[in-house]
């Protein structure tokens, strides 16, 4: 068999891995759990005065072919003090395989009473585009069919979310692709892997106050169709008044992630993260990296 078939038939088998069965990665980006929320629940979009942006980027520490890329920008402003509008692009490849998932956000901030408590809820609706990436096929160009799956029409996806939010609590649920989640599954189609719904709760404890220390453990629930539940146990602690911070993850499928923070001043902050793989990948990969930096504009003082 001639190589360019090999990599035709590789590049086959991540469309049907990846692709539109297949919504959810196992491995979220880490960022979602203490420094952005909103990746994962548009609940979260405004919730803060003033426009934030964020960008991340993620890939295997040791870089292999056909490896996994992923990218993502959010941008959330708060229209007022009730509105927050967000949009949230992710971008990932895997070899010949690309798939970009733009979404636009909705939220709404109910105040509970005069102090910060918020019942927040919000609705993100969007566009979802999969394609093989011929620039990168040694292959027949004229494969039926990667022309035909090029050749599909973008369908309109969805997200929903609710936050309870105060000074020291964070309570929320997340309902991810929901259109993939009303679908019926039939007879020899593939789900492995597709997220179904999130859930998480994380309080400040007060310790350290004068010195600037602040302790904020989480647990969190995501289940999936086509996959065990995964249970999330975390710490994210902060120094300095929030200027330097570190996070430790542990997830139940045997994953485990490390992470820090730090602000550079009132508008950027940095933030990077190693994950180690899941116990039976261990053979196969040594983890892979994220990095992510927020900006922050025209927040009041």
């Amino acid at each position: 068999m001639k190589i360019k078939n090999i990599i035709w038939g590789l590049g086959l088998c991540a469309v049907g891995l990846f692709g539109t069965e297949a919504k959810a990665q196992i491995a979220p980006f880490n960022a979602m759990y203490f420094h952005n929320q909103y990746l994962n629940n548009p609940a979260f979009a405004g919730i803060n005065q003033g426009l934030e942006l964020n960008v991340g980027y993620r890939q295997q520490w040791s870089e292999m072919p056909g490896s996994p890329k992923v990218q993502t920008l959010t941008g959330s402003y708060a229209l007022g003090s009730h509105t927050g509008l967000g949009i949230n692009l992710n971008h990932d490849q895997t070899g010949l395989f690309k798939r970009t998932r733009f979404m636009g956000t909705y939220a709404y901030h109910l105040p509970l009473n005069s102090k910060s408590d918020k019942l927040s809820f919000g609705i993100s609706v969007g566009v979802l585009d999969e394609l093989v990436d011929f620039s990168l096929l040694d292959g027949d160009l004229g494969d039926n069919s990667a022309i035909d799956f090029n050749q599909r029409d973008q369908y309109i996806d969805g997200d929903f979310g609710i936050a309870y939010t105060s000074e020291k609590w964070k309570i929320q649920a997340s309902v991810p692709h929901i259109k993939e989640n009303l679908k019926v599954v039939k007879e020899g189609e593939n789900y492995a892997d597709a997220a179904q719904f999130y859930f998480s709760s994380s309080f400040k404890l007060a310790s350290g106050i004068e010195s600037g220390i602040g302790i904020e453990p989480q647990v969190g629930l995501r289940t999936f169709r086509g996959f065990d539940n995964i249970i999330d146990l975390g710490v994210n602690i902060t120094l300095a008044q929030d200027k330097m911070g570190f996070i430790a993850m542990y997830h139940t499928n045997k994953a485990a992630s490390l992470g820090f923070s730090g602000k550079l001043n009132n508008t950027f902050q940095l933030m990077g993260y190693y994950n180690w793989t899941t116990s039976n990948l261990l053979g196969q990969g040594n983890g892979t990296f994220e990095l992510a930096l927020k900006v922050k504009f025209l927040k009041k003082s």
